[in-house]
């Protein structure tokens, strides 16, 4: 679905390249992480991959398709939500998703489904501009949703979100992927990534340094040992224990 092969980028103005030797694939029906710290290529890395960005070196396809040769249909096929969610301050819900709506030529799914999914059906009538920064970005889960794609990009999906309706939009990215689609996710959160991604891409400085499902990378980089906390006159405490002393552990229970 995805495939990134040398991927170098330059920012317009300068000849530094600002992300080297990214290389990685997605498949059909995978939840794929791409993790990193603030301003280690993630955003810049999934512009390239939706078209946005040009000034880029590299074999790039998405869909099967060489990006760099996409036309309008290629936005048809997939949904982007990014970070920061931007819509009409003055329209209503309802209104800025009819207006999402119209710009595609194929049928697109159902609005007010949607936003009952995402627990915004009784704000559908309210404009965007009284909206939380929570409730916008499950509306920005809507519209990415719109087209009923073949692949997902997500910024940071469950930004702003209280626990609810975190878990919620998790749930609906899981159900998406049931349906063999594909999503592309990039976040900071490792909570996120551990509870719903099948692999996960790691960027630092501008490069991948290590692929793996979020389970493998546990088993072979966390630290052995055993966390207990338990109340002790009156207060918490906590107690780390390693393999060693396990059998401390239980004497001191």
């Amino acid at each position: 679905m995805i495939k990134i092969k040398d991927l170098y980028y330059s920012y317009p103005g300068t000849n530094k390249n600002t992300r080297k030797k990214i290389i990685f694939s997605n498949f059909r029906g995978e939840i794929f992480g791409f993790l990193g710290p603030f301003g280690a290529g993630k955003t810049t890395t999934q512009k390239t991959l939706i078209g946005i960005l040009k000034n880029y070196r590299a074999e790039v396809k998405v869909l099967g398709r060489n990006i760099s040769e996409i036309n309008s249909d290629f936005y048809e096929n997939i949904g982007v939500a990014f970070e920061n969610p931007s819509f009409y301050e003055r329209f209503t819900a309802l209104e800025n998703l009819s207006y999402f709506r119209s710009l595609y030529e194929k049928e697109t799914a159902p609005i007010l489904p949607l936003l009952t999914h995402l627990n915004l059906e009784e704000f559908a009538n309210m404009r965007v501009k009284e909206y939380s920064k929570g409730m916008k970005v499950r509306l920005n889960l809507c519209r990415a949703l719109l087209p009923r794609p073949e692949i997902l990009f997500l910024d940071e999906p469950t930004a702003g979100l209280d626990p609810v309706n975190a878990s919620r939009v998790k749930e609906i990215i899981r159900s998406f992927q049931e349906k063999d689609k594909t999503v592309f996710l990039t976040t900071h959160d490792m909570g996120v990534a551990e509870d719903i991604c099948d692999r996960v891409a790691f960027i630092i400085d501008g490069q991948i340094c290590r692929i793996d499902p979020p389970r493998n990378l546990k088993l072979k980089n966390g630290q052995k040992k055993v966390l207990v906390e338990f109340v002790s006159g009156g207060k918490g405490q906590t107690r780390e224990f390693h393999p060693g002393n396990l059998l401390t552990a239980c004497l001191f229970f």
